[in-house]
């Protein structure tokens, strides 16, 4: 049975314990439409419900759907394709996935409606209703919680097909960081380095997963950092790029940190480097990502200790709170359909959660790691006045070496990591290995 076929398989039996836990004999996938802009009639780039993607590789398509009704293992795909001389046709090539639905092409949805007949009122719905005629349907549920919580629970453990959707998309991302790592070395600005990724794999800007973070010096500092400079600085200090790709609707999220020239800097990114590696070794069944969270925190400690920004030892540094300080976010997350993978607070798939850690709020997985599992693993450190000003009386931090990596900004650097029974697999540095660049 190939590897399609076993993800489908799985995702017809995960559907139909949550339809016969919630009550529901059938529910309606919805794809999602383009939302135009207020007062406007342009609309931004259209994103696929993750939910549809889940079943179908199919990504462009808005105003599809799918119905499946619980025990069936054969879903119905209703593929829209308008009939529309504006806009070019939505291009489904022949694939395998088409073999293990029942296919049926519509170009308006009252089609979709017709043929479900009673059906549909019986159905739970999932998915966008914000315009009609999907909002008017009547349905039996629309996004129930409780369905989509144990949906979201059992689709953190990835499927064989998913693991390789996802290896595919740390190679695309690879190859593009390559090209802008280059292009960082040749003295480029941040919109020619982001220029360069897109060329290396051909991707428009809406292809990207999320708004790749091309960061120059002290803008490395800036976690989110997007709005891209077209003139390079006049002296080029450092450079972080946290970048990914998409394959079959799957993400890749990778971070990298490089020095131009040798030095603390350099010397910092490396220490970060081991430290990172340190931790990937850490990851077993049944370890809490919660503790490996604390594990990171301390080995930042160590570091902020080594190179002499704080004084005291890792523990104490960690105690005193100045980790959170120089380390706000998450050491990572779960990925998958999206790059932010949704399920990371989840105990069970009855929807009981985790609270938010009062210490660590930002962390977005408390669960325990399993065989399955996908996340990422992203440790930085950097310089940020606003969280340092909570401590800028304390005389155990070195102002003068704060200010030496400020006009750098910071360093991060984040691999995905699919969890196995007996060992784990870096998809991130697996594909820069197959290119020769790591």
């Amino acid at each position: 049975m190939s590897a399609y076929a076993e993800h489908i398989k799985t995702v017809c039996s995960r559907f139909d314990k949550a339809l016969e836990d919630n009550n529901f004999e059938s529910v309606l996938v919805y794809s999602g439409q383009p939302r135009v802009d207020f007062l406007d009639d342009n609309a931004p780039p259209y994103r696929v419900n993750p939910l549809f993607k889940y079943w179908v590789p199919v990504t462009e398509s808005p105003k599809s759907a799918i119905f499946y009704r619980k025990g069936s293992q054969r879903p119905t795909v209703y593929l829209f394709q308008a009939r529309d001389f504006w806009h070019a046709p939505v291009n489904v090539p022949e694939e395998e996935w088409q073999q293990h639905v029942d296919l049926k092409i519509i170009d308006d949805l009252s089609m979709l409606t017709e043929d479900l007949g009673s059906d549909l009122e019986q159905s739970a719905f999932i998915g966008e209703d914000f315009a009609q005629p999907v909002s008017d349907w009547k349905v039996k549920a629309r996004n129930p919680q409780a369905l989509i919580d144990h949906l979201h629970f059992h689709r953190s453990i990835k499927t064989q097909w998913e693991v390789d959707n996802l290896r595919e998309a740390n190679r695309l991302a690879a190859k593009a960081h390559v090209a802008a790592k280059e292009a960082f070395f040749a003295g480029k600005s941040e919109l020619e380095i982001h220029h360069a990724y897109l060329s290396a794999i051909d991707f428009r800007e809406s292809q990207v997963p999320y708004n790749s973070i091309v960061a120059l010096n002290s803008h490395s500092a800036i976690l989110h950092y997007d709005v891209y400079d077209t003139v390079p600085p006049k002296q080029i200090r450092s450079f972080l790029i946290d970048a990914g790709a998409r394959y079959r609707g799957y993400c890749s999220d990778i971070t990298r940190s490089y020095a131009y020239e040798e030095g603390f800097y350099a010397n910092l990114v490396e220490a970060m480097d081991k430290a990172q590696q340190e931790l990937l070794s850490e990851i077993k069944p049944g370890v809490s990502y919660y503790d490996l969270h604390v594990s990171m925190h301390l080995k930042v400690a160590q570091i902020l200790s080594d190179f002499e920004f704080i004084k005291g030892d890792a523990q104490s540094i960690y105690d005193k709170g100045y980790t959170s300080a120089f380390m706000p976010h998450g050491l990572g997350h779960f990925i998958g359909l999206q790059v932010h993978d949704v399920g990371g607070f989840l105990k069970d798939d009855k929807g009981n959660s985790y609270e938010r850690s009062e210490r660590h709020p930002f962390l977005r997985l408390l669960r325990d790691i399993e065989v399955g599992h996908v996340f990422t693993i992203e440790p930085g450190l950097y310089v940020v006045d606003q969280l340092l000003e909570e401590h800028k009386d304390s005389a155990d931090i070195n102002w003068e070496k704060v200010d030496e990596l400020r006009p750098y900004g910071g360093v991060r650097i984040e691999d995905s990591i699919v969890v196995g029974a007996d060992g784990n697999e870096n998809l991130t540095r697996d594909a820069f290995k197959e290119l020769g660049a790591e």
